[in-house]
């Protein structure tokens, strides 16, 4: 079984997806938003066709540690998920897609081409950073 990623933002999720061994986090996809049940649909469906059987999320704590309000929307969006059906676990997300963007200027990519993409990417920081702290 896999682990999945995922970079919640209010226009974009990123999804990231390790490989069968869980060591290695790979950038999948951006979902653009639509509403809480196609959001949800959508997920619910790479979790199947995937067979994953944890969901990562990253939790976007402010720079001191702290939960603020963007927590508390996650929070929300973590319960959905949960009453869904699908194992969730949280982990720090703090400066996830300014890394994430930082690496896609230093390749040269252009700001266009960042945008979907920094998602993804910031996704598969994310779950790199938990399957470090959680080896198979």
């Amino acid at each position: 079984m896999r682990v999945m990623g995922l970079d919640v933002g209010a226009r974009r999720i990123g999804v990231a997806l390790s490989d069968e061994s869980r060591r290695l986090a790979l950038p999948l996809l951006t979902l653009e938003r639509r509403s809480w049940r196609r959001d949800l649909e959508g997920l619910v469906a790479l979790v199947r066709a995937h067979q994953v059987d944890l969901i990562v999320v990253g939790y976007p704590l402010r720079l001191d540690g702290t939960a603020g309000e963007s927590a508390r929307k996650m929070d929300a969006f973590i319960t959905r998920l949960r009453g869904a059906g699908l194992q969730v676990a949280t982990w720090d997300e703090r400066l996830s897609s300014a890394e994430a963007d930082r690496h896609l200027r230093s390749a040269g990519i252009s700001a266009t081409r960042r945008r979907g993409v920094t998602d993804r990417i910031a996704a598969a920081l994310v779950l790199q950073s938990y399957l470090d702290a959680h080896p198979p």
